[in-house]
């Protein structure tokens, strides 16, 4: 038995292939995304080098681009879409760890000339989007029995799909260590199958033959770790960096980088920006700690300001739940509209609560204990009111 579709994706990437498309790898840019835009794109180039020579030098460039969440919040949207247009004239856009809710950004992607095939792990709202292929567990059509996974665990999926045989074991072992990385990072239920891709994941990392993986374990001192989870943690920490430039983020390149040598440059300024991203982190929660518990006793936490950086809310958010063991809503106001992030404690369902205030939003979506949400300015007294009502 298979996840529902994921064939029938891995047969249009590989005609993709075969007949020479443009194809777009579109990724969310955190460590879920990024580890599943990597293992996908290194799966295409594994199938472009099996190629008769005239078709692999001619073959156009793969691009992977990810949303400015800054600018754009989460997913495909009309700004990303347009940058791609800039780039793309039609072809195959794969949607990794995002696309699930994206109904008319989809819709404008095929008038333009888009095929569309979405891999998205997270839960369904209101159907499905009009894409040509969707893969995703969670669709209520979908027997697969395991619906758990990481983003980065359905890419590797789709990977051993395009591969199969022709899957190198190391190969295979590199793109376990990204899936490791990333359904931990992502905070997924480490039983089943992600368990089982956990311990393999884990147990080869250390030897790993990825010049980026190697340069981070030259760079950490395992004795500064009371164990190797704590260590992974932290360089899961330094690989959701909030870089990205044009569309690109800065750990996706590090993670491709082949030059051992680059990739121990580029891991010092991680490992960097990693420290500033935690100190910044901590010094916001001791303030809306402050904040929260001088308000009343609302059943939520709902705060937002145009000061703050959106990269960092998902972070405090997660702290904020702990402390106050209350659903946590943290949006940076826009000119027009805010982006918003959501952390529940376990037991809640974040998506569900979103779901009963719909009409005031622009978009929402994620995982029961952790989403997030786009709202027009106008509309946010209104949020917060019916967020109050659904908790209480």
């Amino acid at each position: 038995m298979k996840i529902k579709n994921i064939d029938k994706a891995a047969e249009r990437i590989k005609k993709a292939v075969e007949d020479g498309e443009q194809i777009v790898i579109y990724g969310d840019s955190d460590l879920d995304g990024i580890a599943s835009m990597v293992i996908v794109r290194e799966a295409i180039d594994n199938l472009i080098s099996l190629l008769p020579k005239e078709k692999k030098e001619s073959f156009p460039v793969i691009f992977s681009f990810s949303p400015e969440r800054k600018t754009e919040g989460y997913g495909l949207n009309e700004t990303a879409l347009a940058f791609i247009k800039s780039k793309v004239s039609g072809g195959l856009i794969v949607t990794l760890d995002c696309g699930i809710t994206n109904f008319k950004e989809i819709e404008d992607a095929k008038k333009s000339g888009f095929s569309v095939v979405v891999v998205d792990h997270h839960k369904t709202v209101g159907g499905i989007p009009n894409a040509d292929i969707v893969v995703d567990p969670k669709q209520e059509t979908d027997d697969y029995p395991f619906k758990e996974y990481a983003n980065a665990g359905l890419a590797f999926k789709l990977a051993n799909e395009l591969l199969k045989e022709k899957m190198s074991p190391m190969l295979r072992d590199s793109f376990l260590e990204l899936t490791a990385l990333a359904t931990i990072s992502d905070m997924m239920p480490e039983v089943g199958e992600n368990e089982e891709m956990i311990k393999e994941g884990l147990e080869k990392i250390e030897y790993s033959q990825r010049p980026a993986v190697r340069a981070i374990f030259s760079f950490l001192n395992p004795m500064d770790f009371t164990s190797k989870r704590d260590m992974i943690l932290k360089i899961n920490s330094a690989l959701n960096s909030s870089a990205i430039e044009n569309h690109v983020p800065k750990p996706y390149l590090f993670l491709i980088e082949s030059d051992f040598e680059k990739t121990k440059e580029t891991v010092k300024e991680l490992f960097q920006e990693s420290h500033e991203k935690q100190v910044s982190v901590g010094m916001l929660v001791d303030e809306l700690i402050e904040r929260v518990t001088f308000k009343n006793n609302s059943p939520i936490v709902f705060e937002g300001s145009h000061l703050w950086e959106p990269e960092y809310l998902g972070a405090v958010a997660s702290r904020l739940s702990n402390y106050f063991e209350k659903p946590v809503f943290l949006y940076k106001k826009g000119e027009d509209i805010s982006r918003g992030t959501v952390r529940v404690p376990k037991g809640m369902d974040a998506v569900k609560a979103m779901e009963s205030c719909k009409s005031l939003l622009v978009s929402f979506g994620g995982h029961p204990p952790a989403a997030g949400f786009t709202v027009k300015n106008e509309n946010i007294d209104k949020f917060e009111e019916c967020l109050k009502k659904y908790f209480n």
